[in-house]
């Protein structure tokens, strides 16, 4: 049941992610400001995640779920009222909401069933939901638009979100997890109001990202985040400029069908090799991936670099959550989840609003040989500073020594 309610869900995200910089331009936007539009998306998961895991620990996981299946049926609806930027701007803000809340409840949910042995095996097979709704929903997405127009899209992606929320009524948390909120409760009545709401409950959130288990996976985020942000925004305009006779859902298809095939196999090699291997392996497929984009001539190579993007996104979101979920209780992962993917919500925020301004300066292709460079940054600070020193960083890099962080929480 969670499998096919997330399955919804993405696809009702996906179906957008082609088409919208390009329902901006027809606003007549310029290029810095479908930038700054479409990284307005990640405020409103900046603003609302850290609440949100925080409901997710002490409240009830799927009632974060179910938040964000609502306003993933609401958001599609006021796309079409929004008759400006400004409005278009806010929009997009209210939006990232559902992915705040429904990718938090979800991860958190997963691992709960997860056994710590077969961890990022179970998260690997779990976050297929990812590419198989980037497989046809893009596709989907752009052919609806291009054939019919963006009204009949939106309320396409409206009927998906309200399939997700119907089965999200549906799903319950793991009985273990209702057992240890309950007996939390019992001895501390007043913990949900006292840790709910709080300023000093806000700053104590943040001041966990500087804990040295999760600094450095929330930077290596921050970092492809803002990879990632390039990629949506700037993607369907960079083939819409080059006039290649393709369907611009197909770059995202190939992405999804990468991710498909690398995401359990590396989940379960990972619960016996280390997570090490898999992130530094998914960096350089990204290192290689934006290369290529700056070097595009035709429509194979795009699609070619979109398969090496997809099999780096299939590594390294779910091996980075088995990261976190190593060095996590069952009692604060959700506010953890939420803060280190904080990071990837932050560099998509920067990347439209910062590579906006100069795009039409630098060009697309230069923008993407950047984003190279960022996937290179972030290859040298994990292999570096993901542990406890140099030496250990890079064995845990390479697979030669066990992750020092990792928490012994096994109740399965």
């Amino acid at each position: 049941m969670l499998f096919v309610t997330g399955l919804l869900f993405w696809t009702n995200i996906t179906a957008l992610l082609p088409t919208i910089p390009l329902y901006i331009r027809t606003l007549g936007a310029t290029e810095a400001q479908i930038g700054i539009v479409m990284g307005a998306f990640a405020i409103g998961l900046l603003l609302t995640r850290p609440r949100l895991g925080k409901i997710a620990d002490l409240r009830s996981r799927v009632l974060v779920l179910r938040i964000g299946a609502i306003v993933a049926i609401i958001s599609p609806l006021f796309y079409l009222a929004a008759s400006n930027i400004t409005l278009l701007f806010f929009v997009r803000v209210f939006h990232g909401v559902s992915i705040a809340a429904f990718t938090t409840a979800y991860s958190t949910l997963v691992t709960d069933i997860s056994p710590a042995n077969r961890r990022g095996e179970t998260i690997g097979y779990m976050s297929l939901v990812t590419p198989l709704a980037l497989g046809f929903g893009p596709a989907m997405g752009s052919a609806i638009a291009t054939q019919y127009g963006f009204p009949p899209l939106f309320i396409t992606s409206t009927i998906l979100g309200i399939l997700c929320f119907g089965l999200a009524l549906r799903v319950h948390e793991a009985p273990h997890v209702r057992a240890n909120r309950a007996r939390r409760a019992r001895r501390d009545p007043n913990m949900i109001d006292r840790l709910s709401g709080q300023p000093q409950t806000s700053l104590k959130f943040w001041s966990l990202l500087f804990e040295p288990r999760l600094l450095v996976p929330s930077l290596t985020l921050l970092l492809v985040g803002t990879i990632f942000g390039t990629i949506t925004t700037f993607i369907p305009l960079f083939i819409d400029d080059l006039q290649f006779d393709l369907n611009i859902g197909l770059f995202y298809s190939a992405a999804a069908v990468a991710s498909f095939v690398v995401r359990p196999l590396v989940g379960r090699l990972s619960d016996g090799m280390g997570r090490g291997p898999f992130v530094c392996i998914a960096l350089l497929c990204y290192i290689l991936s934006m290369a290529l984009l700056s070097l595009t001539v035709n429509p194979q190579m795009l699609l070619f670099a979109g398969f090496i993007e997809g099999a780096g996104a299939g590594m390294l979101i779910p091996t980075t959550l088995a990261i976190v979920s190593d060095r996590s209780y069952a009692e604060e992962r959700g506010r953890l989840f939420a803060l280190c993917i904080s990071g990837f919500d932050l560099g998509i925020a920067l990347a439209g609003p910062l590579f906006g301004q100069v795009a039409g300066t630098l060009g697309y292709r230069n923008l993407f040989a950047i984003s190279s460079g960022l996937a290179i940054l972030a290859l040298l600070l994990f292999a570096t500073r993901s542990s406890k020193s140099l030496g250990h960083s890079l064995r845990f890099a390479i697979g030669r020594e066990r992750d020092v962080y990792a928490i012994d929480d096994s109740i399965f």
